[in-house]
């Protein structure tokens, strides 16, 4: 999946993959990350 140039809005799981880390590898994609946050889901 090509997401070179589209926008992103990343959820990240505090107990899984936070968003900080998921963002580095979307920007590497070229994409535009819009909204990140790392949430806890209980």
């Amino acid at each position: 999946m090509n997401i070179e140039g589209k926008k992103i809005a990343i959820l990240g799981d505090r107990d899984g993959i936070p968003g900080p880390a998921i963002e580095e590898c979307v920007k590497t994609a070229g994409a535009e990350i819009v909204f990140s946050t790392t949430e806890c889901f209980v």
